[in-house]
């Protein structure tokens, strides 16, 4: 059974602490700034708050939690009047290829193919709306396959790729998106949004709003422009989206009037804060209220939710609410960025209205809005930056709530700590505002703060580890997806073995993606990247044309726009050519000067380039044959690094460049072919170990799909 508590009576601060946050007499210092909020005033309506699932596989270790840890990382997330308690989610819809943070596997690999059990998008958006029916649904795409438009995503493909997504939503899972866009950050086409909006009202979905174009750059909205003089462009497109509007690249008056004029709402469709600790969560509150005060964003959406990914990956850490890097042992660990959410989240609901003239900048430092539901209302103020306190005098006029409203509050120490409640005299409210401070008030009641008392103590990816893929007896129940493993292009999925006997690993993608970041070769990695001296070994059969291989001592996988590794890896084609090849990445020219043999070796093939590889160890075993099992194995013992083939050492190098990391399965490519290799029985284990039984499975481990 789940323990839970909460902290909403648990005052517990020190009475330092306390007078920082007590209110002021009615009548205020000469200096306070003077607000009014006046109910009759009228606003524009509140479309939420919220993050994004996707970006690449984002959650792709979440699906391996054990319960109760899986239902109390979502209970944090998306409960409402729990923990960040968030309006809004924004998906991927996933596409095969790298978006970030690895790929996660389409619906329709090919034009025939159409499959609504992969992955587990489906089931996040499933888990969440459980958790809060009120919230809303939206996203887009990033990669595609390949055969969307013959590699042009602009195409009616794309169009009727979308539709068959919204169908397997709405008929399979019996849910529905409350907008959707056209790509993400990958430019505009206006012929597209008006094919877009002809295929989806043809199939059902009319009252689909469609939010366009959602790109990064400063000239990212001058599509408006084009809109006031394209009647057909102008009735595509109901919601101008952009992204990264806070700090870097505003909207411009011009544009904010368009919309206006049009009758165009604005939304932020993806904003960045990557910072730490409170800083994080006093920034998000400033991007939050800079949004609708300097931008007009009615919504506003930030990447990304829940990190159920390893911590090599690149954004582990900073952006996200909850780290869950650790299914094998349950552990997973609440960063303070998601009280900076539930500052909004706990005191709002989307169809509340941002209230005219409460919503602005304070005087010494930070700013504040007003949102509010009949005579309901909560006011969010933020003052990062500011270097003195600052009163604030506050009129509550008619058509609003004279009750008393309850105080949370954030700074570097605390963090959603419950305070008095703010009395009312006279329909007015005087408090005195600390630098570097989050305040949420509010007429509503049933705030906070949620947390578990369970949570598991951190433990190493177990070791040695073994999968056959037996236990697999419904793959689809899985999203086809096994334990630990995540995809960083391509799509590693469950499938009968070839030779009939159970079940094995395919990589299944046979052409290049069109990826929303620049790919590399498709592959997978799984494990510690700590460890040093191992060997991982799996089963490989190759197909005519395909090329299988191990990965190790992966230590970094690209930047996020990019995902060249650093680490090795051993490969052996269908006419048994193998080779051990180490792959640097982004070079680190600085790292290179500890190594003075690869040094001289990369400097001698002049091979400097972002992403260079350099082959090791290479040989041809002339009767090896395809369509049938081979075992290769990838040996690290100190700087000795050994490939095997069929338990026959066939090629042997030496590098110290990269000591330690995790391991991997990676496949061939020729041009825009991939191969499709199937892969079984996955050790990792000490160098010169017995191998293992088959790792268990945690019997708490819940299916995703019936």
């Amino acid at each position: 059974m789940m323990k839970h508590f909460s902290f909403s009576a648990q005052l517990g601060i020190s009475l330092f602490t306390l007078a920082m946050f007590a209110t002021c007499a009615p009548k205020p210092d000469p200096s306070a700034q003077q607000i009014t909020l006046d109910g009759e005033a009228g606003g524009v309506v509140f479309d939420g708050l919220g993050l994004v699932n996707g970006g690449g596989a984002t959650s792709v270790l979440l699906k391996d939690y054990p319960e109760p840890q899986r239902s109390q990382i979502l209970d944090m997330v998306y409960k409402p009047m729990f923990g960040a308690s968030v309006s809004a989610l924004f998906v991927e819809i996933p596409g095969d290829g790298n978006s970030t943070q690895g790929s996660m596997p389409s619906h329709m690999h090919t034009r025939d193919d159409l499959n609504y059990s992969r992955g587990y998008t489906w089931w996040i958006m499933q888990e969440a709306q459980k958790r809060n029916p009120e919230l809303t649904l939206d996203g887009t795409a990033w990669s595609a396959p390949a055969w969307i438009g013959n590699g042009n995503f602009w195409s009616q493909d794309a169009a009727d790729y979308y539709v068959k997504w919204l169908e397997g939503l709405r008929d399979v899972y019996g849910l529905k998106f409350s907008a959707i866009g056209c790509r993400n950050e990958k430019g505009d086409s206006y012929e597209f949004v008006k094919m877009l909006r002809k295929t989806l009202d043809a199939n059902g979905f009319e009252d689909l709003p469609i939010h366009a174009f959602d790109n990064w750059y400063a000239e990212k909205l001058n599509f408006v422009f084009d809109m006031e003089k394209d009647e057909e462009l102008r009735n595509a497109i109901d919601i101008i989206g952009g992204h990264v509007f806070y700090e870097e690249r505003p909207v411009s008056e011009e544009q904010k009037a368009l919309a206006a004029k049009m009758g165009k709402r604005i939304w932020d469709t993806e904003d960045h804060v990557y910072k730490k600790g409170f800083d994080c969560l006093i920034s998000l509150i400033e991007c939050f209220n800079l949004n609708y005060i300097k931008n007009n964003a009615t919504k506003i959406v930030n990447w990304y939710d829940i990190a159920g990914i390893y911590p090599l990956e690149p954004y582990s850490e900073d952006p996200p609410t909850v780290l869950a890097y650790e299914p094998w042992s349950g552990h997973y660990k609440v960063r303070q960025a998601l009280w900076g959410y539930a500052h909004y989240g706990q005191f709002c609901k989307v169809g509340w209205e941002y209230l005219n003239g409460g919503c602005l900048a304070l005087q010494k430092g930070g700013n504040l809005v007003t949102l509010r539901s009949g005579k309901d209302y909560s006011v969010i103020i933020q003052t990062k930056g500011a270097t003195e306190p600052q009163q604030i005098y506050v009129k509550v006029g008619g058509g609003l709530s004279r009750k008393d409203l309850c105080l949370w509050v954030s700074n570097e120490q605390e963090q959603f700590v419950q305070q008095a409640d703010v009395e009312l005299q006279g329909g007015v409210f005087c408090m005195t505002l600390e630098p570097n401070h989050v305040y949420s008030l509010s007429t509503t009641r049933g705030q906070q703060k949620g947390a578990f008392a369970d949570i598991p103590a951190s433990k190493p990816f177990p070791m040695p580890y073994r999968d056959n893929f037996d236990q697999y007896t419904k793959p689809e129940q899985r999203g086809y997806l096994p334990f630990y493993t995540a995809d960083i292009c391509g799509a590693f999925e469950i499938a009968p073995s070839p030779d009939g006997n159970g079940m094995a690993l395919q990589q299944v993608v046979d052409l290049r993606t069109n990826s929303w970041a620049p790919d590399w070769r498709h592959y997978s990695i799984i494990g510690d990247r700590e460890w040093t001296d191992y060997e991982v070994s799996a089963n490989v059969w190759l197909k005519k044309g395909d090329t299988a291989g191990l990965m190790g001592r992966i230590e970094h996988v690209g930047w996020g726009y990019g995902i060249i590794p650093k680490g090795y890896y051993m490969d052996i084609d269908d006419q048994g050519n193998c080779q051990i090849v180490i792959s640097r990445g982004k070079v680190d020219k600085k790292k290179l000067v500890g190594d003075a043999e690869q040094q001289a070796l990369i400097k001698r093939l002049n091979d400097m380039s972002e992403g260079g590889e350099l082959i090791l160890a290479k040989t041809r075993i002339k009767d090896f044959s395809p369509e049938a099992w081979h075992k290769l194995t990838l040996r690290f013992s100190g700087e000795d690094i050994i490939g095997m083939v069929d338990g026959v050492e066939r090629l042997k190098a030496k590098s110290g460049l990269y000591p330690k990391g995790m391991a991997g399965l990676i496949v061939g490519q020729e041009g825009q072919k991939v191969s499709t290799p199937y892969f079984d029985d996955i050790i990792i284990k000490p160098v010169g170990a017995e191998d293992p039984s088959p790792t268990p499975v945690n019997e708490n481990v819940r299916p995703l799909y019936p």
